[in-house]
């Protein structure tokens, strides 16, 4: 599935009336440049993830990082990184935990 389509199923799905009125997801570039992706967890099934900032940096034009803290995932990539920062995300939830940092097809993007 697109990535970009899963994250509005996603969205969609915790949206409750109430939940979108306080949380947000929040697409924006940054100046290294690249993309910056930050999803407020609260009031979700995620939001008790804990993750310490990784970076994965490849060369100057090929990174990206992460972390989940205070119910938020904040994720960076370069200008290429935009659909794989959204399944980094869904990784994370999916799995609940960083095992899926072992996974080469993550670590070679």
């Amino acid at each position: 599935m697109d990535p970009l389509i899963w994250l509005q199923k996603w969205f969609s799905s915790n949206c409750d009336g109430n939940w979108e009125h306080h949380n947000c997801i929040r697409i924006e570039s940054i100046d290294n440049p690249g993309w910056l992706l930050k999803i407020d967890l609260s009031s979700t099934d995620y939001e008790i993830l804990d993750m310490d900032y990784q970076l994965f940096e490849i060369s100057k034009n090929d990174w990206y990082g992460f972390s989940v803290q205070n119910k938020i995932f904040t994720a960076a990539g370069d200008t290429m990184k935009l659909s794989f920062l959204i399944l980094l995300f869904k990784n994370i939830i999916k799995d609940g935990d960083d095992n899926f940092l072992s996974s080469s097809s993550l670590q070679s993007r």
